[in-house]
């Protein structure tokens, strides 16, 4: 399990809030105490492929439910799984392909609702190289940048090099982490190629570092590239967790369900507004064309997409050692009742 300084930092800043708690709940008396309080903790709060997490709380949909959650950035999904695991958090919002990966190892979680079908991803050339590596077979003898190493990009990314013929020893992978240190890694040819998300997409095409090698942003795209779609960031919790608390559980999925509905019923333009203004990393049209460009990428309704968990298997089982020969049982991997609940509850 990682000791990242991300993680220890989180762990104090939850163990703080939780001594702050305690103190207003005794001061404030029996109802105080009673509030119902949970922390997420998110794969990189500022990429626009978990915008539901931040847009949700904007909206106030989680008051709506009486709920108060506390929303933790985390560098890459990897350390946010781990922060689940260790039960310093209660939920996280991160790829879905993390259920099958830790099922493969024993260990349980289960995505409540399906943020996207496509994981808004793309594989990102730096300029200098684009006549060099036009494909992922080209990859070999270079350095890949993912998020981090076990991340959902290092998943993606070792299996576009399978696809392209190739074996791990052929390339090397390197954790770059998102925005400014991709950036500075590209610029600095610590990594000729690598996998990124907006809105450090349209940053590095804008400065002219680096050009678009393969595009996951769109359910087309991403059959065209994974063979299927591809469900990808979701809010997922422990399994025995989600078993002592469906109530809670509901509420959050009640939440999430109303905030991909209103994505799907906004433009770009209008659901930016409602974003942080420090997500836009000063420049706000930049941030809402790729947000344009990505946006079919969401579920309209927080359903996982039929063949999905499908697609995730066979991807993972093509180079995972931790899946290779494992029984998976894709029905442990996620649910449907919390959010078809909430279908019933906000009317169809």
């Amino acid at each position: 399990m990682l000791k990242s300084s991300a993680r220890i930092l989180a762990r104090g800043r939850l163990k703080a809030l939780a001594g702050a708690a305690a103190i207003a709940a005794s001061l404030l008396g029996p109802a105080a105490a009673h509030a119902e309080k949970l922390t997420i903790i998110v794969g990189g709060m500022e990429k626009q492929i978990y915008l539901p997490a931040a847009l949700t709380n904007a909206l106030g949909y989680f008051k709506d439910e009486g709920l108060e959650v506390e929303l933790i950035n985390s560098r890459a999904g990897v350390e946010a799984e781990n922060e689940l695991l260790a039960g310093a958090v209660q939920g996280v919002v991160g790829f879905y392909d993390h259920t099958i990966d830790l099922q493969a190892k024993g260990k349980f979680i289960t995505s409540v609702v399906q943020f996207s079908q496509a994981p808004g991803e793309v594989q990102m050339v730096a300029t200098k190289y684009a006549d060099q590596i036009k494909s992922p077979a080209d990859f070999k003898g270079h350095t890949l940048g993912v998020t981090g190493l076990g991340s959902s990009t290092d998943f993606l990314t070792r299996y576009l090099a399978f696809k392209g013929g190739l074996k791990p020893g052929d390339y090397s992978l390197l954790p770059v982490g998102a925005g400014n240190t991709f950036i500075a890694a590209m610029k600095q040819d610590q990594i000729q190629s690598g996998m990124t998300t907006e809105p450090t997409i349209g940053q590095l095409v804008k400065m002219g570092v680096a050009k678009i090698l393969i595009d996951m942003r769109t359910p087309e795209k991403t059959v065209a590239a994974l063979g299927g779609l591809y469900p990808a960031a979701s809010f997922y919790v422990q399994a025995s967790w989600l078993e002592s608390h469906p109530a809670e559980a509901q509420k959050l999925a009640n939440a999430f369900v109303r905030t991909m509905r209103f994505i799907a019923s906004h433009s770009a333009a209008e659901i930016a507004e409602k974003m942080p203004k420090d997500y836009y990393v000063g420049d706000k049209d930049l941030y809402i064309q790729g947000l344009a460009e990505g946006k079919a990428q969401f579920t309209p309704d927080g359903r996982m997409p039929a063949g999905g968990p499908e697609t995730v298997l066979k991807v993972l089982q093509a180079f995972s050692k931790n899946v290779q020969g494992k029984a998976i049982d894709l029905s442990k991997t996620y649910t449907t009742t919390y959010v078809d609940n909430a279908a019933k509850t906000l009317g169809n």
